[in-house]
C-alpha cells in the first residue's frame, strides 16, 4: 500500500509539470506564401505574417495549412482577377529562419529573367485563422 501511494503522488507530479511544460511550448507562427503561374511571369509573394492564435500541432506541421493556401488563391482570383496560380505556403515558428526561406526563394526567380516578382499589399491581404 505504501508503494502504491508513492507511486500515485509520483504520477500526479508528473501529469502535472508535463501540463505547464506543454503550454510553454507554443510558440507563435510565422507564415509567408508565394504564388506562380505557368501562364504568366509575375509571381505573387506575400511578407512574412504572424498567424493569430495558432500552434503548430505535435507533429510540426500547421493545422488547417491547405486553408491558408486557398486565401491566397482565393485573394488573386477574386481581387487581382488572376487566375490559374499555384499558392504554397512557407511556416516556421523562428522567423529568422523563416526569413532566409523567403529569401532564397525569391532570389531563385530573380536569377530567372523572365519572371517578375510581386508583393502582395499587406494592407490589403492578410492570412486569418480559418473558424473552427
Amino acid at each position: 500500500m505504501k508503494y502504491l501511494r508513492t507511486f500515485l503522488l509520483v504520477a500526479m507530479a508528473w501529469m502535472a509539470c508535463s501540463a505547464f511544460t506543454m503550454k510553454s511550448k507554443e510558440k507563435p507562427v510565422y507564415v509567408f506564401g508565394i504564388a506562380a503561374s505557368f501562364n504568366d511571369t509575375i509571381v505573387y509573394y506575400t511578407e512574412i505574417q504572424q498567424l493569430d492564435s495558432v500552434y503548430l500541432d505535435k507533429d510540426g506541421f500547421l493545422p488547417d495549412r491547405a486553408v491558408y493556401s486557398y486565401q491566397l488563391k482565393s485573394h488573386l482570383e477574386y481581387t487581382l482577377g488572376k487566375t490559374n496560380y499555384t499558392c504554397m505556403i512557407y511556416f516556421s515558428e523562428n522567423k529568422g529562419k523563416l526569413g532566409k526561406e523567403a529569401d532564397k526563394l525569391k532570389n531563385r526567380y530573380r536569377k530567372n529573367e523572365g519572371m517578375a516578382l510581386q508583393a502582395v499589399d499587406p494592407t490589403v491581404f492578410t492570412f486569418k485563422r480559418p473558424k473552427d
